[in-house]
């Protein structure tokens, strides 16, 4: 169910067709987020679920499936 929580707040954010993302969905090269995009995505999901990601790591959430799975494993 992360997925589909995580589909609809990138999709929000970066005003993209919720049916065309994927878990292997990039953010930057397939959805065009540049860096202030991934900023404020990342800053509503660590709202969303109470986490913290660090800035090193933000750089290693590549697609969509990527930030699933840390946030999964974060939680």
């Amino acid at each position: 169910m992360t997925f589909e929580t995580v589909k609809g707040l990138i999709a929000l954010q970066l005003k993209a067709d919720p049916a065309t993302i994927t878990p292997d969905t990039r953010l930057v090269e397939d959805l065009k987020a540049d860096s202030a995009n991934v900023l404020c995505m990342i800053m509503d999901l660590e709202e969303k679920y109470g986490i913290t990601v660090e800035d090193d790591q933000i750089l290693k959430l590549k697609t969509v499936g990527d930030v699933v799975a840390y946030i999964e494993a974060n939680q």
